[in-house]
């Protein structure tokens, strides 16, 4: 059976001691195999993951994994609300910060400019997978504090 690509996922039914509706990382490449990884944490609004893993034994259960976009910074293509409620309006061409929460709910940032200096806000907006067409990911060049760039 041919294994997803390495990315974030939401379960849709159990992996093993993963219950249906989490937000993992899967890696098929993991040690000691293919498996999926839990958040142990967040910063910045972007996931962090556990070390260790549940390996997937039986290849017929990547069937529950769901892709999910990932995290990160979009632009808005076409203007739409946050949800059914109407809650808050992003307006075309607007920066964002993609996130999710646990049970891999996607959540909507809306970085700002403070003192010429971006700031990534703690809190955003629930949204749903739906939605996310109508934004287009941006690269953004990503360094540690030593100077040495993340990939």
């Amino acid at each position: 059976m041919l294994l997803p690509p390495c990315g974030l996922y939401r379960t849709t039914g159990p992996i093993g001691n993963v219950e249906p509706e989490r937000l993992v990382y899967f890696h098929n490449h993991g040690d000691p195999g293919p498996g999926v990884y839990l958040p142990k944490e967040w910063r910045y609004n972007r996931a962090l993951f556990e070390p260790k893993g549940q390996v997937i034994d039986d290849p017929g259960l990547v069937r529950f994994l769901l892709p999910l976009p990932r995290e990160g910074f979009y632009r808005v293509l076409e203007t739409f609300h946050c949800c059914e409620k109407n809650c808050r309006l992003f307006e075309q061409d607007a920066l964002l910060q993609l996130g999710y929460n646990g049970d891999g709910v996607p959540i909507l940032f809306t970085p700002e400019l403070v003192d010429f200096m971006f700031a990534i806000p703690a809190k955003g907006w629930k949204t749903t997978l739906e939605t996310l067409g109508n934004l287009s990911f941006l690269r953004v060049p990503e360094t540690k504090r030593d100077g040495t760039p993340t990939q």
